[in-house]
């Protein structure tokens, strides 16, 4: 397939799905139905967001939420309670800038499948000085709140999923 072929694709709203990262999202709630995000720790602005994270070759995507969660938070299976799989994948693409910064310049974005999760934990369970941070800090917020919290490329995105587990907020 030749390079226009693919922008034209693209264009149509056709993803091609060998250009996106397969992963998977969490949305998790606690008992206020807030939802916990993370500050990235490469990110100097005051941007949060979801945990989220790619799906290691031979991994399921169930598995693949519980060892994001785990590697992101510290937050253990036991500390949760999965509500709703997404019912389809979520697209979201990288600012060009950062295509080539991240996993190689080989993707333009990543597909998700999305997890909606209660905690049921204690929060002392929370912990995002984890082997490898990815998070900083971490706060609970209201739905409403998150649009105007996380990275503006992410914005469309956070709009789906919310919609997708509505009627859990």
């Amino acid at each position: 397939m030749s390079a226009s072929e693919i922008f034209n694709k693209i264009e149509s709203g056709e993803k091609p799905d060998y250009l996106y990262r397969s992963g998977v999202g969490i949305m998790l709630i606690n008992a206020d139905k807030k939802i916990f995000v993370g500050k990235r720790v490469d990110n100097n602005s005051d941007a949060w967001q979801m945990p989220q994270g790619g799906i290691d070759v031979g991994e399921n995507e169930d598995s693949a939420m519980f060892r994001e969660l785990g590697e992101e938070t510290g937050i253990l299976d036991s500390g949760i309670e999965v509500i709703k799989k997404s019912r389809g994948y979520f697209y979201y693409n990288l600012p060009y800038k950062l295509q080539k910064k991240f996993w190689g310049g080989k993707y333009l974005g990543q597909k998700q499948r999305w997890y909606l999760a209660k905690f049921v934990g204690d929060e002392t369970a929370i912990n995002v000085k984890t082997a490898n941070p990815e998070f900083s800090d971490w706060k609970w917020i209201a739905s409403e709140e998150i649009l105007g919290a996380i990275v503006r490329f992410k914005r469309d995105l956070y709009c789906e999923i919310i919609n997708e587990f509505t009627e859990f907020l």
